[in-house]
């Protein structure tokens, strides 16, 4: 009978054969006896360490308890703080649903002695200590513990609503048990322990099983010596093996320390142990053993590289594309691992491909202004596509031939501006029949506005044109040094982006033309309410204009000054309402006629009041002719109380009154309207305002 031997070509198959060879002859006893000792150590030892970690982790998650339930006490006294005694009741309402997850009951202790229930029965602990109060007072939180039954002591939380303000009194509430130490329905305590807490005298505050004499003369003189330990008591005739850990509460809670004790069983401890001692006899009596233990060692170096292989797999189905195999095997499987890793390169490429183009839509898509859209273009084609040259030209709508040129470069940052470009008719046809990609090389016919970039040394030429309601508006020129046709795939993402691209400039271009809509409707109202008398005609932009440059002085935010600038034109909207014979009385007005006039301020306002947005212009309007020193209408205000945008306005709003003509009197000399504004500072005017204004004139 002939035997094959063909399966021996394989490395791993010789592998295997040589295995059983060279693992026959390893001495039995002395590899048992080691294992033996070395076995029944490490697992003694390990449940130590288990134990004292467990501990460890309960006393830290008792501790992050107590801050959770510290931090929900102070967003409660603070919602308390804030709102109206009348209220308690009804923020205790909104609340209690989650506190009472924490808390057994909660209640306020006025200073008066008098207790106002918020749920559940709260009886307040025993009189506080000097230093417990002084703890309270510096807006700290308090714990302290009263005695109970069966091995569980009450745990009060108390906390002051305001510091700064004893009468308001402290919040106390006994802490929920169950939550605190974790034994809920679903108990955080490792398996077959036994926890118990300790105060500083060692006073049980928590226990899951009796202490006894034993337990205490074990405890006390290791935990007097130190903050964590371990040591064993009896109980039953149960030894049990124990780990104890201080939790520090003092600078938190005014607690000097509770001690978590965690206790176990060293039957469930020495349970591997004993399992262990019953199978070492058939160890020793199956000889086969060594080979099989030997075996594993050269299965160990076959089944290694499978290993670095199935973990290059988790790692790439989680988005671990950068991760590589190393398999230095000499055999089939290193072949594999390079396999491996020519797929994560290629499996990385395609992800980061998807990965940046979906940033770029999530950028382009987000910017409201085609500046920041066509910035964001052509930064990020630069640092994904790495091509050499990258210009957007847009193309007006309302001319044929009228274009600007973004153009951006890998050298430099910033995005130049080129607007003495010009797309010929023809171009524009072209760009308009291909639709999609079009691919040049220099020598072939390029459009007029890239000629002047072509001598920078770029080979090759990629656009991509923009569309928006089917018109052309514009086009993304991309530029190589690379001779080489580009690569399909990339052409593929830059179509993508291209269309993307389009969106976002037609959603920017609705946003201007809503803005220039907003801002033309507003200087139509503002001309409208000026219209109604020929002395204030242009008096509302003039006044807004001088404000704009106040504004700027002081500093103001953009969204200060578009306020301002709202508020500028539409400060005196409230006139509508004054009838004309008032407004263009030559004379004196009458006290009827005046108290007529100061309408026009809280009439603005209430015009205004039912346009969302123009919720911060109001107070400009309804307050630009309150003085600093509170004699102002129509509110009497003064001070800072006064919006700043009024206090602008007021100044601006006057000295453009004074400087021009009315029916009643001549338009005054610029010297003598800036000797009134300084005269008015601090009365009518905030000096602050005056001095910005002065800088301007």
């Amino acid at each position: 009978m002939k035997i094959e031997l063909t399966f021996l070509r394989s490395k791993v198959a010789r592998r295997i054969v040589m295995l059983f060879i060279f693992c026959a002859l390893v001495p039995i006893v002395a590899l048992a006896t080691i294992s033996f000792i070395q076995v029944t150590n490490q697992l003694y030892d390990q449940g130590k360490r288990q134990l004292r970690e467990s501990n460890k982790a309960i006393g830290m998650s008792i501790l992050e308890r107590l801050s959770s339930i510290e931090n929900e006490l102070k967003i409660f006294s603070s919602s308390l703080n804030s709102s109206p005694r009348a209220s308690t009741h009804r923020q205790a309402e909104e609340y209690s649903k989650h506190l009472k997850k924490r808390f057994e009951g909660l209640s306020l202790f006025t200073d008066a002695g008098k207790c106002i229930p918020f749920f559940g029965p709260t009886e307040q602990p025993t009189e506080q200590s000097e230093q417990e109060k002084q703890h309270l007072m510096s807006g700290k939180t308090l714990i302290v513990t009263q005695s109970g039954r069966n091995n569980r002591s009450r745990v009060y939380m108390m906390r002051a609503v305001d510091p700064h303000e004893p009468r308001q009194g402290i919040l106390c509430g006994e802490i929920n048990s169950m939550y605190l130490w974790g034994i809920s329905e679903y108990t955080t305590l490792p398996s077959m322990t036994e926890l118990c807490v300790l105060d500083h005298f060692n006073n049980v505050i928590y226990s899951t099983i009796p202490l006894n004499q034993s337990f205490y003369e074990k405890s006390e003189p290791k935990m007097s010596r130190s903050s964590s330990g371990w040591f064993e008591w009896k109980y039953k005739d149960k030894e049990y093996l124990t780990s104890f850990w201080d939790i520090f509460l003092k600078p938190l809670f005014f607690y000097p320390k509770w001690i978590a004790v965690l206790s176990v069983s060293k039957d469930y401890i020495s349970a591997p142990m004993i399992y262990f001692k019953k199978i070492f006899p058939f160890i020793i009596l199956l000889s086969l053993w060594v080979v099989l233990l030997l075996s594993v060692i050269q299965i160990r170096r076959i089944m290694d590289p499978l290993e670095k292989l199935k973990d290059g797999t988790q790692r790439i189905a989680m988005r671990d594309f950068e991760s590589r195999v190393i398999v230095t095997s000499g055999d089939e499987f290193e072949e594999l691992g390079e396999f491996f890793n020519t797929m994560a390169k290629q499996l990385g490429r395609q992800f980061n491909a998807l990965t940046t183009m979906a940033e770029i839509d999530r950028a382009i898509l987000s910017a409201l202004d085609t500046n920041k859209v066509v910035g964001t273009v052509i930064t990020r084609m630069h640092e994904f596509f790495s091509y050499d040259f990258v210009s957007v030209t847009l193309i007006d709508s309302k001319g044929k031939n009228s274009s600007q040129t973004y153009v951006g470069s890998d050298k430099q940052d910033a995005v130049k501006i080129v607007n003495d470009v010009e797309i010929m008719p023809e171009e524009v046809e072209k760009l308009t029949d291909n639709e999609e990609i079009i691919v040049r090389n220099v020598g072939e016919d390029l459009p007029n506005y890239l000629v002047p970039f072509a001598k920078g040394g770029i080979s090759t030429f990629v656009f991509l044109p923009l569309f928006i309601k089917q018109r052309l508006a514009g086009v993304i020129s991309l530029g190589s040094l690379d001779s080489a046709a580009p690569d399909q795939e990339d052409l593929h993402h830059t179509r993508q982006l291209a269309d993307q691209v389009a969106v976002a400039l037609s959603n920017a271009q609705l946003i201007e033309e809503l803005d220039l809509l907003n801002w033309g409707t507003l200087t139509a109202l503002a001309r409208t309410v000026d219209a109604k008398s020929p002395w204030t005609a242009g008096h509302s932009e003039r006044v807004t204009e001088i404000a704009l440059k106040i504004g700027h002085v002081m500093g103001l935010t953009p969204s200060e000054l578009e306020n301002l600038n709202r508020g500028g034109l539409l400060h005196d909207i409230g006139k509508i309402a004054v009838p004309i014979s008032v407004l263009d009385k030559p004379g004196k007005l009458t006290e009827e006629e005046y108290q007529i006039i100061k309408t026009h301020p809280r009439v603005g306002a209430r015009i205004l009041e039912p346009i969302d947005a123009y919720v911060p212009v109001i107070p400009i309007v309804l307050q630009h002719h309150e003085h600093f020193n509170g004699k102002g209408y129509p509110d009497g205000v003064a001070g800072k109380d006064i919006s700043l945008g009024a206090r602008i306005l007021a100044v601006a709003d006057v000295f453009d009154a004074i400087t021009s003509e009315r029916p009643y009197r001549k338009g005054m000399d610029l010297k003598v309207a800036l000797t009134i504004i300084k005269q008015e500072s601090g009365e009518q005017f905030d000096p602050k305002v005056v001095q910005a204004f002065l800088e301007v004139i």
